[in-house]
């Protein structure tokens, strides 16, 4: 299914993020190509620039603010600090007071599973074959498929998010179960993506379960709300604990959030690495390459994952280094990685 597994369950928000440098690289580049892109999508990608708010509580956060804008200054984006007041004008649904935070105009949404669709009809234009199948093992040049038929390539991708580690043994991801709520229609209801400060912290939680305030307004005036993060759960199902949480964590930002309607919620699994980096490029199979391991940014990323890889095979400079994502990191000294 295009655009399925974790592309249909994901928010869609195409974000700079400033955990690592090496993060920072991969989101910006990647968000400069989908803004190249947007003119040349369609309706129904619902590409939409309404900017991130990262929200701060207290004084001590906007302390965070302060140094978040000196990162993304430093580096060339641009952002901008908003007051009490001018978080509260920006975002009226938020409780008062709150401290501020910090917009950044040049995030984006989109639609997921349509941009999947949209990238693969490009991809067929160009003469790409498709094959509907599901593939039981890849190596040494080979695919093995469900069906019983075997593919031949000298280059094959496995791109296949949280069940890579099954074509890939050993390979070093795990999934990371993930809830999404959709509400009725409330145009206008919320602006901007708004993402609490503390969303980093619950997303390098890896011994607990978590859960973050992070809301996104939807071209159709739906609100998506999100997030929460659960290792070990291989269930698919809703965890009803986890939702609740969500529910309560939302309220604490926007206290009339509870009374709105929801219409489905849902999850999905990311493919999570153990330094939070995904896994692009060359293996020491020879005929095997990595596009996986992008946790809650496969969205946003996906884009400079496709560059940087066409630019490996076609050794042609990449926009930025390809080393810090490299598969080999975790079973060899960098020294010794392929080049970059």
């Amino acid at each position: 299914m295009i655009g399925g597994g974790a592309t249909a369950a994901g928010m869609g928000h195409i974000v700079t993020m400033d955990d690592t440098p090496a993060q920072f690289a991969l989101s910006s580049y990647s968000q400069s190509l989908w803004s190249q892109l947007a003119p040349e999508l369609p309706s129904n990608v619902e590409y939409a620039q309404c900017g991130t708010i990262w929200v701060a509580t207290d004084e001590e956060e906007m302390c965070e603010v302060h140094r978040k804008l000196d990162y993304y200054l430093s580096r060339g984006s641009s952002a901008e600090v908003l007051d009490s007041e001018a978080l509260a004008a920006a975002e009226p649904n938020l409780r008062r007071p709150l401290a501020g935070g910090l917009l950044v105009r040049s995030d984006a949404v989109l639609y997921p599973p349509c941009a999947a669709a949209y990238l693969l009809q490009e991809a067929l234009r160009h003469n790409t074959k498709t094959i509907f199948d599901t593939a039981v093992s890849a190596a040494n040049g080979r695919v093995q498929l469900k069906s019983g038929g075997t593919i031949h390539a000298d280059i094959i991708i496995n791109a296949t998010g949280a069940l890579s580690p099954a074509l890939s043994p050993g390979l070093q991801v795990k999934k990371r179960k993930g809830h999404l709520i959709i509400t009725d229609r409330y145009p206008g209801y919320v602006r901007h993506q708004l993402v609490e400060l503390g969303y980093l912290k619950s997303a390098h939680s890896v011994a607990t379960d978590s859960v973050a305030f992070n809301v996104q307004p939807r071209a159709t005036g739906q609100i998506l709300i999100g997030s929460s993060r659960q290792y070990g759960a291989e269930d698919s199902g809703v965890d009803q604990g986890i939702l609740a949480a969500m529910i309560a964590r939302a309220a604490l930002y926007m206290p009339s959030l509870p009374s709105l309607s929801a219409l489905r919620v849902w999850t999905g699994f990311r493919a999570a690495t153990p330094d939070k980096l995904p896994l692009i490029g060359p293996t020491e199979d020879r005929t095997m390459f990595l596009a996986t391991g992008h946790e809650g940014l496969g969205i946003t990323t996906s884009l400079a994952t496709a560059r940087l890889l066409a630019d490996h095979l076609l050794n042609r400079p990449s926009a930025i280094p390809l080393a810090p994502y490299l598969p080999t990191r975790f079973s060899r000294p960098a020294i010794e990685m392929a080049h970059a």
